[in-house]
């Protein structure tokens, strides 16, 4: 189900990095900016708390944001851009969101959604899952943007692999990469493979069982 994402913000006009670390120090806020749509930049700062609550949901960062900024007529679409995180504390340092038009193309990260791996083909024959992407990027009009692209892999089997090629997108979503020509790896089932070790300790096991064994007489 698509979630609806309201941001309220701003305008700032105290810049510079002694102004943001008061801003996020001080007043709990947390600066940033959006640009794009052939604007001028706009500075901003937003609530720290309400973008970390809406942060927790997966669809926060694939999705179109309603952004209002104070004063300014009605909301503006974005997209998150860029998100600077702190490096060991649970917070947000600062945020770029990009305007959209709903007669451009934009280009956006997309998470992948692996479905029925327990009971895929190649599982129940004991093959092993690698996953070689977590996410994509997409190219589309706003309109189109999806929250996630699934994958259901029931019907792949021991050595078999699914490409970006392979994946089943949305109405009017193409992949950037597979645009130029770079058809990469999803995810694939194989044996799982055998440690050195454990073949070590196989043979131990079979020698000390021979050792262990009686003696004809």
């Amino acid at each position: 189900m698509s979630h609806e994402f309201v941001l309220n913000a701003a305008a700032r006009h105290d810049v510079g990095k002694g102004a943001s670390r008061r801003l996020r120090r001080e007043a709990g806020l947390l600066p940033g900016i959006v640009y794009g749509a052939g604007k001028e930049p706009t500075m901003i700062t937003l609530n720290h708390n309400e973008v970390i609550n809406a942060a927790e949901q997966e669809s926060f960062y694939s999705s179109i944001l309603n952004l209002k900024i104070a004063g300014a007529k009605g909301t503006e679409k974005v997209i998150i851009k860029a998100l600077q995180r702190h490096p060991f504390k649970p917070k947000i340092l600062h945020m770029d969101f990009f305007r959209v038009r709903a007669d451009v193309e934009l280009t956006k990260m997309v998470p992948l959604h692996f479905i029925n791996e327990e009971s895929s083909v190649g599982v129940k024959e004991g093959g092993v899952i690698a996953r070689s992407l977590s996410d994509v990027e997409v190219s589309c009009l706003p309109k189109h943007l999806p929250e996630y692209i699934e994958v259901d892999m029931t019907q792949i089997g021991m050595d078999q692999t699914i490409h970006l090629s392979d994946l089943k997108l949305p109405e009017g979503v193409s992949l950037v990469q597979l645009a130029h020509q770079h058809d990469l790896s999803v995810i694939s089932i194989h044996a799982p493979k055998v440690k050195a070790s454990d073949v070590v300790a196989d043979a131990s096991d079979a020698t000390g069982a021979t050792d262990a064994a009686p003696k004809a007489e």
